[in-house]
C-alpha cells in the first residue's frame, strides 16, 4: 500500500524494503485485526503511518469485545436504562459514518460504546446483537462467532441493519455559552 508510511513518515515500499507483510500480520494477529487496524488509523485517502502498537490495540479491542459478548456473561435478555442513550447515539453514528466511508470515527463511536458497555453489568440482548451487526463489516469473522453464540443458526450476512431511536439520541443538557457586558458566562 503506497498511503502506509514507516515510523519515520517516508512511504513504505518493497524496493525500500519497509514493507509490512499482510500475511505475517493475518498470521500473528488475525484477519479481523488486520481489517480493524486499517480501517482505524485514519481516513481512507490519507497517508498513515504504520504502528505496531496500533495493531496491538486493535486485537485488544476485538478481545474486549469479544470477553463482553461471550465469556463474561453480560448479555441477558433484560433492560438496561443506563445504555439506552449510547447504545442509540452509537447505531445512529456507525450508520451515518459508514455511509460516508468514515470507517475511522465509526470505530471510535463503538469503542466508546464498549467501554459504557464494560463498566455496566448487562447487556441487553438486543443491543448484543446490533452491536454485533455494526462491526461485523470491519469484523466479519470474529462478529460471526459471536452471532452463533447469540443463539443464531443462520448467518448474519443478511441480517437486518440496526435502527436506533431518534429521541433517545439527543441531549438531555446543552451548554450555552453567552455574553453579558463582555463577559461570557
Amino acid at each position: 500500500n503506497d498511503l502506509l508510511l514507516d515510523k519515520n513518515g517516508k512511504k513504505m515500499s518493497k524496493s525500500k524494503g519497509n514493507v509490512i507483510n499482510p500475511d505475517d500480520i493475518v498470521n500473528e494477529y488475525g484477519a479481523d485485526t488486520l481489517r480493524l487496524y486499517e480501517m482505524f488509523m485514519g481516513p481512507l485517502q490519507a497517508d498513515k503511518p504504520w504502528d505496531n502498537n496500533g495493531i496491538e490495540g486493535s486485537r485488544k479491542f476485538i478481545d474486549r469485545v469479544y470477553r463482553i459478548i461471550v465469556e463474561e456473561n453480560k448479555v441477558k435478555d433484560v433492560e438496561n436504562n443506563n445504555l439506552e442513550k449510547i447504545y442509540n447515539q452509537t447505531v445512529k453514528k456507525v450508520t451515518e459514518d459508514y455511509e460516508s466511508l468514515n470507517f475511522n470515527t465509526a470505530i471510535s463511536a463503538m469503542m466508546i460504546f464498549v467501554n459504557a458497555v464494560y463498566k455496566e453489568d448487562i447487556l441487553p440482548k438486543y443491543m448484543a446483537e446490533g452491536f454485533v451487526k455494526l462491526l461485523n463489516p470491519i469484523c466479519p469473522h470474529v462478529t460471526e462467532e459471536m452471532w452463533q453464540y447469540l443463539g443464531h443458526n443462520n448467518t448474519i450476512t443478511y441480517e437486518s441493519w440496526p435502527t436506533y431511536d431518534v429521541d433517545k439520541t439527543k441531549e438531555e443538557e446543552y451548554e450555552l455559552v453567552v455574553q453579558v457586558n463582555g463577559k461570557l458566562r
